[in-house]
């Protein structure tokens, strides 16, 4: 029997579940190589999953709106020449076994949440509330009955129990406040109270709820502030041979290569300079171990036409021209405002830029993309007076002046690290030849 499993894609280091948002493809249903048989979301990107081989839907083993572990099996495919029975789509069973995947930090509390792979199952066909297999995994080697589990507060899409609700439940549990966690019990055992819904006296105010998205990014922030002691650190550069070289060669360039080139590209080939002479900075941490990356790849935030932002990457930025750096920023660009990112284009990042300069600001304090240690924002270009030394002596000129601010997670960096690494970057800047050829 010719049978192939389709499995939820990693979609980044940092992402440990997906969710399934819409099958574009049901059971019995042919396709073909390549072709699309679900879109899945993630707090990075949503993205559409490929199937691997050509066949049929045998099986579709979750639903719309599951949230499902990375490499768990989603579907099955009967290939040609199959005997396999197309069977309708089941419920969503407990899976057997979790893989163990490292996330933030859980409560000393709660032990034994990071080792559920050998819990019994938890039975939850008599509910009419949905639980992702995580959280009863959670659930079940915590000894948390049903009715415990049926009256924790979800802060998920429709009252959803999520994986942070239940360790906050279990870190609380038994010292008199795991009550604050819950909904206040109704009087039927089956029916949960509904959300609060924020008013108005006034009539003036408008409730906007978050969309996925947001909820994720957020979600992703907090985490990055609590697990990172922030430092940021700042120094003023003078781009003037950059703007100059720019506006020389802006319309030859565009002609000659069918691209614009912006600051970004040259914003990027310093920072990887950079990281060459201070490769410490281009790392991770993992418990007790620093994580050194060889591969240097820079990832270069983008707004999104709704308002969030999201982080392609530059593979082995270090190994690219400038005209190289300039079609990766802009075909990324492109791509990110289109939502037709790759799930390969968003992860593998060691070192972020985020130019806060676009929106006019002339600095920022950003936060740090987990799991790098360090985020660099270059804010606005603005002219101004500027003492420069010549033989005359001190003469006082306009130039092109900006602010580097660099936020640095301070468990590996320290300010002599941070401040000379930022510090490099100005000065490759400063340095940059104003004669360069292109």
């Amino acid at each position: 029997m010719a049978q192939v499993e389709l499995i939820m894609p990693k979609m980044g280091e940092s992402i440990i579940e997906a969710t399934i948002l819409k099958w574009v493809k049901q059971v019995g249903d042919r396709v073909e190589i390549d072709e699309t048989i679900l879109e899945i979301a993630t707090d990075k990107v949503d993205s559409e999953v490929p199937s691997p081989v050509e066949g049929t839907i045998a099986e579709i083993l979750f639903q719309e709106d599951d949230v499902v572990e990375v490499g768990k099996v989603i579907a099955i495919i009967a290939t040609e020449g199959s005997d396999a029975v197309v069977a309708s789509t089941p419920a969503v069973e407990q899976p057997a076994e979790t893989k163990e995947v490292p996330a933030a930090p859980v409560p000393e509390a709660a032990p034994a949440v990071s080792n559920v792979a050998t819990t019994a199952k938890l039975d939850t066909s008599a509910s009419s509330r949905f639980y992702s297999p995580l959280v009863k995994n959670i659930a079940a080697a915590e000894n948390i009955s049903m009715a415990e589990l049926e009256h924790i507060a979800g802060s998920g899409e429709k009252g959803r129990v999520t994986k942070k609700d239940i360790l906050a439940y279990v870190s609380n549990r038994g010292n008199g406040h795991a009550l604050q966690n819950i909904v206040q019990q109704p009087q039927s055992p089956s029916v949960t109270e509904a959300p609060k819904v924020a008013t108005s006296v006034s009539g003036e105010t408008e409730v906007i709820e978050m969309d996925r998205m947001r909820k994720m990014i957020a979600e992703h922030m907090v985490m990055s502030k609590a697990t990172s002691p922030h430092v940021t650190s700042f120094v003023e550069v003078d781009v003037t041979n950059i703007v100059n070289w720019r506006n020389s060669i802006k319309n030859e360039f565009q002609a000659k290569f069918g691209e614009k080139i912006t600051f970004t590209p040259i914003f990027v080939e310093a920072v990887a300079k950079a990281i060459h002479d201070y490769p410490l900075i281009n790392v991770s941490v993992e418990g007790n171990n620093i994580i050194r990356k060889k591969d240097v790849n820079v990832g270069m935030a983008a707004a999104l036409p709704s308002g969030n932002l999201i982080v392609p990457v530059i593979k082995n930025a270090d190994h690219l021209s400038l005209l190289g750096l300039t079609k990766a920023v802009n075909d990324l660009a492109n791509r990110a405002r289109a939502n037709k990112l790759k799930p390969d284009e968003i992860q593998g990042g060691t070192f972020t830029l985020t130019n806060v300069g676009t929106f006019g600001n002339v600095m920022g304090t950003p936060i740090i993309n987990q799991p790098q240690v360090a985020i660099l924002a270059a804010g606005a270009i603005k002219k101004k007076p500027a003492v420069m030394e010549t033989e005359f002596g001190d003469v006082i000129v306009p130039r092109h002046m900006m602010f580097l601010s660099l936020s640095y997670d301070h468990r590996v960096v320290d300010g002599a690290l941070g401040g000379s690494f930022l510090r490099k970057i100005g000065d490759y800047l400063e340095q940059f030849d104003a004669n360069r050829k292109i």
